[in-house]
């Protein structure tokens, strides 16, 4: 069977297709249908921290399976308390209420509505070149216009500022605020982490005026960027975190969190969410924290991106503008389009990379790479940049 035929002929047609058919997946690499090996250093953008197939993730899923699948959310689960628990655990005291979902966009879609319920205001200042997710709400605080201007009219009011710059934040952000969202390192716009100073005058502009600040640490947290929150880099603690992609070890699954004093002021029955919580999201979810936390894998994602990155500015070519990142989550900026040199990579190294933004190649390996894959996908680079 021609599955690749088969997709593309049913498929909506919103993504650009890789020419091959990815099967199985196995810690750090995937295979195709021709039994070819890749070394996988997107993993589901982001999603695949633990690599393919973390064993207690796959167990924990395989348990819950045969226990109980589906149970919504009026019912109390002994697997989402769990998951609860564990999840509040790791977090700073005042983070202490979760509304789980499937998915980073839904998790960003309840902060949004969470900061307007908690404040009775409309407004919400974001960044340039953010990516919140692409339903009408998130996309409303995402910049791209790509991604915006065919679904004009988005929610407002929104009001856009250069990331990175104190005194723009601090004349968006006044007493009509509900919240300021902002990613501590951007990564669909281009692998670019906050300065300090930014993320530090975000949490007291927004205490001065009564506004909230979200953090979306979607693709940053749980040990991406070398801590297990990128908040963590910064010395502030948000009043509403927004989590997914590795939180579920591969599963789908997603959350906000926020505090008591935000969580009261939300009525009863203005959200929710049919999967979201459900038990076996929670038991991989769970699991996928364990094990991040037991074995404190956001050291081992310090030490490994801090010599991949060292790699990768050993390359010598004029076409790099700039490498950068935090951790395991890195891009390099070139001076041209990044999408032929990732096409080269996966056709000529069986390296898997993916852009961030039109010039920046982003790599987001997993936790379980080791040291030498890193050091060869780097030498790979300079190769297809300096055919």
């Amino acid at each position: 069977m021609d599955w690749l035929a088969v997709e593309k002929r049913h498929d909506s047609g919103v993504y650009a297709k890789s020419d091959f058919v990815i099967t199985r997946g196995e810690g750090a690499y995937v295979y195709d249908t021709e039994g070819n090996r890749y070394l996988d250093l997107i993993n589901g953008i982001g999603v695949g921290f633990l690599g393919h197939g973390h064993p207690k993730v796959v167990a924990a899923i395989k348990a819950q399976a045969e226990r109980l699948m589906v149970l919504p959310q009026v019912f109390a689960s002994d697997r989402r308390a769990e998951f609860y628990r564990v999840l509040t655990d790791v977090l700073p005291e005042p983070l202490s209420r979760v509304f789980p979902t499937n998915s980073g966009t839904e998790a960003v879609e309840a902060a949004l509505k969470f900061a307007r319920a908690a404040t009775g205001r409309k407004k919400f200042v974001a960044a340039m070149r953010s990516f919140h997710g692409r339903s009408f709400g998130s996309l409303s605080v995402t910049w791209e216009k790509k991604y915006r201007e065919p679904f004009k009219p988005l929610v407002e009011p929104v009001t856009f500022i250069p990331y990175n710059d104190v005194r723009a934040l601090e004349e968006a952000v006044d007493e009509e605020t509900a919240a300021v969202i902002l990613e501590p390192v951007q990564g669909e716009g281009g692998v670019r982490p906050a300065t300090p100073a930014f993320l530090q005058a975000a949490r007291e502009r927004t205490e001065r005026t009564g506004a909230l600040l979200i953090l979306d640490e979607i693709q940053t947290g749980f040990g991406r960027t070398g801590r297990l929150f990128a908040f963590e880099h910064y010395g502030v603690v948000p009043d509403i975190l927004t989590l997914a992609k590795p939180l579920g070890g591969g599963f789908p699954l997603g959350a906000m969190v926020t505090t008591d004093a935000v969580a009261d002021r939300m009525p009863k029955g203005a959200h929710g969410s049919t999967f979201g919580g459900n038990p076996l999201a929670m038991a991989a979810g769970t699991a996928a924290i364990q094990a991040i936390v037991e074995e404190r894998l956001w050291e081992r994602a310090e030490r490994l991106g801090r010599v991949f990155m060292e790699a990768l500015r050993k390359i010598e070519s004029k076409k790099i503008r700039e490498v950068r990142g935090l951790g395991l989550m890195v891009g390099v900026e070139l001076k041209e389009k990044a999408a032929p040199y990732s096409k080269r990579l996966a056709e000529q190294h069986r390296i898997l990379s993916i852009q961030a933004g039109p010039t920046v190649m982003r790599f987001l390996p997993p936790v379980v790479v080791t040291e030498e894959e890193l050091l060869r996908a780097a030498e790979a680079v300079g190769e297809v940049l300096n055919e």
